[in-house]
């Protein structure tokens, strides 16, 4: 019996999580991409030396760029000021391995924080959403939830004909999780919207014109993807591409 193989997808990890000196990956990510996306989840950590970013993607058949509680430090994109926890090592290591990605020509997935990286990476900017008097007030979840409770809290999204996202999870609006503290500003150059939230927030991008796809969104299809067809579809899908371009 001849046993077909699968595309491997690294993951980024976070380099620091409630202080602890730590590389974290959250489960769900890494059984998505070994249940819904039927690929080899390659766990990549965020250290500080980035020099072995091509070495790494050179291994993979896609990368994957997870949420995080962390923010993006606002010089990366030519902010002043942002608000805390920011994780510099992530900062670095996901912005060389895009770099690194697009150079050999291998696709690019990025979730909630990963869209922004993608954004930053691209040269566009981000607006933090958060107001100043609520550190845990996250955008598009209701005024005084619990932090660990948001992602309990669902909104629409309306996906734009035509896109990448709209041939893999169908046309017309459907409801996402979606939980984060910063969002797309200026567009990255070569970033197309795929989605957009009822108050115009960016929720999905593609890119155009790159020697592999890319394709990010603002929310979690991480979470429960068995009970959203449309996130279901958006992890079959990096496993088809991410398998489209093995041994490339």
């Amino acid at each position: 019996m001849t046993i077909s193989p699968k595309p491997v997808i690294g993951v980024i990890s976070n380099h620091v999580v409630e202080d602890e000196g730590a590389y974290v990956v959250k489960a769900r990510y890494v059984d998505a991409v070994a249940r819904y996306a039927d690929a080899v989840p390659l766990i990549c950590p965020s250290v500080e030396d980035v020099s072995n970013a091509a070495a790494i993607v050179a291994r993979l058949d896609a990368i994957l760029l997870t949420g995080a509680t962390s923010n993006i430090e606002p010089g990366r994109y030519g902010a002043a000021a942002g608000r805390a926890p920011f994780d510099p090592a992530r900062d670095g290591m996901a912005a060389a391995l895009i770099a690194a990605a697009m150079a050999a020509g291998k696709p690019v997935f990025g979730i909630c924080r990963g869209l922004q990286e993608i954004n930053v990476a691209l040269g566009g900017t981000l607006v933090d959403q958060r107001d100043g008097t609520n550190q845990a007030l996250a955008h598009h979840a209701p005024d005084g939830v619990d932090l660990d409770l948001m992602f309990a809290h669902a909104h629409s999204v309306e996906v734009v004909p035509g896109t990448l996202l709209a041939a893999i999870a169908g046309e017309g609006s459907f409801a996402v999780n979606s939980v984060h503290f910063q969002t797309i500003g200026a567009l990255g150059k070569g970033l197309v919207v795929n989605a957009r939230a009822p108050d115009g927030v960016v929720e999905a991008v593609s890119s155009s014109g790159t020697a592999a796809p890319i394709l990010a969104v603002q929310w979690h299809p991480e979470w429960r993807p068995e009970g959203r067809p449309h996130d279901l579809a958006f992890w079959r899908n990096v496993g088809v591409i991410a398998r489209a371009y093995m041994g490339r």
